[in-house]
């Protein structure tokens, strides 16, 4: 849809923003500001800093405001000790958050009382001068542009005294309302759009892991005849189907990486898409300088998550590298590796090894349980035919996940140019219905 445009223009002296109505007025965010209120996090040494229970403050951090407008709930709670220990204060339900370290320029509102960590700063608005909704738009608008003021040490940081200083575009009383309602409108209807394309991916996920584990336990001949393979995880399997112990099948690897490896590709937990198989590309374009072992893997070689094994972290090699410890190395001898991988990113795999971690923080599985892992097993024939139609079935099934990917992609950045336009006032909104 195409909006009009504002009869007369000025240059705002800012350049990200650009021309703007000759009659709004531009200004430091800081002569609309009440207060701007920094946080902080008490010691984790003090176990009397914190607490899980209904009584404790919420306390906000980054990862509670990440993906979303509006804060709701926090993931963790301090007591009054820990409040007075930070000299921390409590911000009223309302309040807008802006982050400033790390993760620079994400706002939200809360919508309960609460403190915040160092990262993030609480506004608390002039509100008989500015409308809390146009602030909260335009400082999402600003986001894209947040480097240019930001310092970069080891991370890019901002500071009170910057944040004051930002630039706010300033329409009358009545247009920030109406650019207010606008917005409220047209991105709660791209964030719905988002939902629902972000629910078919989800569905078409479960569909894809389906499809593996019927064909690594079933087979492909749904008129097969059927045997108890006597493993309640398993459950029936084709009548001449083998089930053997994982360990005879294939050898974990431990060798470590030397100082003369450091040039092979690294691959993190954090590299392994889950459910997937897929590396991200940070494993390509990201080399970091590792602390700690590593694990020498070689082309071929299955790659298994330890480490909370419910995420479904596998891969089939297709290069020769090193991996975190945290990455069972499997060597396969009497089976097909891509059969492996799959088999291993089966659900009915993954639920059995998920069912024997232990540590409940950083639950893990081991190779003592997983190699004593009785698995079906089709002879090589069949294990060839199995990982071609898996291979064809799954890539149609990525496809389209890539595709509606895509359409998010195009929505989100839609999204972010209609809030710049309407709060810069590339677009007049006095009149809209």
């Amino acid at each position: 849809m195409r909006y009009k445009r504002y009869e007369r223009y000025k240059d705002s002296g800012v350049d990200w923003i650009g021309d703007i109505p000759e009659h709004w007025e531009i200004k430091k965010l800081k002569h609309v500001l009440k207060e701007l209120v920094s946080g902080g996090t008490p010691s984790s040494m003090n176990e009397e800093n914190w607490t899980e229970g209904e009584e404790g403050i919420n306390w906000v951090s980054i990862s509670d405001m990440s993906n979303t407008d509006y804060v709701y709930e926090t993931a963790k709670k301090i007591t009054f000790m820990g409040l007075k220990e930070k000299n921390l204060k409590i911000l009223k339900r309302g309040t807008l958050i802006y982050s400033i370290y790390a993760t620079l320029g994400k706002v939200a509102e809360l919508k309960i009382d609460a403190v915040t960590n160092q990262a993030i700063l609480g506004l608390i608005l002039k509100e008989e001068q500015v409308n809390k909704q146009f602030i909260k738009r335009y400082l999402e608008s600003f986001e894209r542009y947040i480097l240019y003021l930001s310092s970069n040490n080891t991370q890019n940081n901002l500071n009170a005294e910057k944040v004051k200083n930002i630039a706010v575009v300033l329409p009358k009383d009545d247009e920030q309302t109406a650019i207010a309602d606008f917005l409220d409108k047209k991105t709660s209807e791209i964030d719905s759009l988002i939902q629902d394309k972000e629910k078919l991916i989800s569905l078409l996920e479960e569909k894809r892991q389906a499809i593996i584990t019927e064909a690594v336990t079933k087979g492909l001949n749904p008129n097969v005849k059927l045997k108890d393979s006597g493993i309640e995880w398993i459950g029936e399997i084709p009548e001449h189907w083998e089930i053997k112990k994982l360990k005879y099948l294939v050898k974990a690897m431990n060798k470590k990486a030397l100082d003369s490896d450091e040039e092979r590709i690294y691959i993190g937990l954090e590299d392994i898409e889950s459910r997937t198989g897929n590396l991200l590309m940070s494993s390509f374009n990201n080399q970091k300088n590792i602390e700690g072992e590593s694990i020498i893997f070689e082309t071929n070689d299955v790659l298994f998550g330890k480490l909370r094994p419910y995420l479904a972290k596998c891969i089939l090699a297709s290069f020769p590298g090193r991996c975190t410890t945290e990455l069972l190395v499997l060597r396969c001898s009497n089976i097909m590796p891509k059969y492996i991988f799959y088999l291993m990113l089966s659900e009915k795999f993954i639920n059995i090894v998920n069912s024997s971690t232990y540590g409940t923080k950083m639950p893990r599985t081991n190779w003592d349980f997983i190699g004593n892992l009785y698995i079906p097993l089709p002879n090589k024939f069949e294990q060839e035919s199995i990982i071609d139609w898996l291979n064809k079935k799954c890539e149609e099934i990525d496809f389209l996940i890539m595709s509606i990917k895509q359409q998010i992609q195009k929505l989100k950045e839609y999204r972010q140019s209609l809030i710049f336009e309407a709060v810069t006032g590339k677009i007049d909104l006095r009149d809209y219905e």
